[in-house]
């Protein structure tokens, strides 16, 4: 079997992302009240070992592959960029080959894509991508699992996203295309997601609409999503800020949307921006599930690139 890297959702396609979110579903009901950090019963990554490259801080990510990795039977090990030869001008290339030789699998959080493209090129085991500025692939099999948990099926699914058309959106969008449902983008001029990625889920059989109004992208939505007005480095965050304002997710737009429909949030939140407290404390946000289920869509992907699934 050739090496499978997860750089992108359409690096594994729409019949393997199915796969894995049943695969998190079974292993997760199986654990339901066991010790986190026990093995799952067959623990099929036994004597794996999982490099965990950070560029960029994290929470959820960092946490949810250790975990995956304990869960599934391996071991993970973490790296910071500035604490390791990367840092201090090794290529990229030479830490592949050599990451290549000691460990299982490589997981990193960047900014710049080319540098997993580069790291994938390099190396000769697996390659999944944490986040990077182009794309965020394993957050969204977690949150494709949450809807299914909260009873959504994907096929005809009408998902809102408010705000930048960003890393996350980009995701969201090669999913729709994978998965066959539609999205609705409010946000302000100039910050829409890549038209590549806009193309991408239309090529699909996706249908994506762009508006500059709120209250229309959320309208009958069965999902409303957002994320971080600002992500980490970026700057000119006054401007933006304003700009991203008049689309906050609060209880008002939240009734333009279906009555049973699900708010997602990849977290952190900063309540009073993107969203009030109101809707990501309230019945409608699963933005908990979703961070939990970050566990069982790595523990997917991980199966999956290690030719599992």
């Amino acid at each position: 079997m050739s090496k499978r890297d997860f750089l992108d959702l359409s690096d594994a396609g729409g019949d393997a992302i199915a796969a894995m979110i049943n695969d998190a579903q079974d292993r997760k009901l199986a654990r339901r009240d066991w010790a986190k950090g026990k093995p799952d019963a067959d623990a099929p990554l036994a004597g794996r070992v999982l490099a965990m490259i950070f560029e960029k801080s994290s929470t959820r990510t960092r946490v949810s592959f250790d975990m995956a990795m304990r869960q599934l039977g391996g071991s993970a090990m973490v790296m910071e960029s500035g604490s390791m030869q990367l840092g201090r001008g090794e290529s990229i290339a030479d830490t592949a080959r050599v990451l290549s030789r000691m460990v299982d699998a490589i997981m990193i959080r960047t900014d710049d894509h080319a540098k997993i493209e580069e790291l994938a090129a390099n190396a000769s085991i697996p390659v999944i991508n944490g986040l990077t500025d182009r794309s965020h692939p394993c957050q969204i099999v977690a949150d494709l699992l949450t809807m299914i948990e909260h009873g959504k099926a994907l096929p005809g699914l009408e998902v809102a996203w408010l705000g930048d058309g960003n890393n996350v959106l980009h995701s969201i969008l090669e999913a729709a295309g994978l998965m066959k449902f539609n999205v609705r983008i409010g946000c302000p001029a100039g910050y829409e997601p890549e038209e590549e990625f806009v193309s991408m889920a239309r090529a699909g059989g996706a249908r994506v609409d762009i508006v500059q109004d709120a209250a229309q992208a959320a309208s009958g939505a069965d999902v409303v999503i957002t994320d971080t007005w600002v992500s980490m480095g970026q700057e000119h965050a006054e401007a933006k800020l304003a700009a991203m304002q008049p689309f906050q997710v609060d209880t008002a737009l939240m009734g333009h949307a279906k009555p049973d429909a699900l708010f997602l949030h990849c977290l952190p939140a900063h309540p009073g921006e993107e969203v009030t407290s109101e809707v990501i404390e309230g019945p409608q946000s699963a933005v908990f599930d979703e961070a939990e289920n970050r566990i069982h869509a790595q523990k997917s992907v991980l199966r999956w690139a290690f030719g599992q699934l």
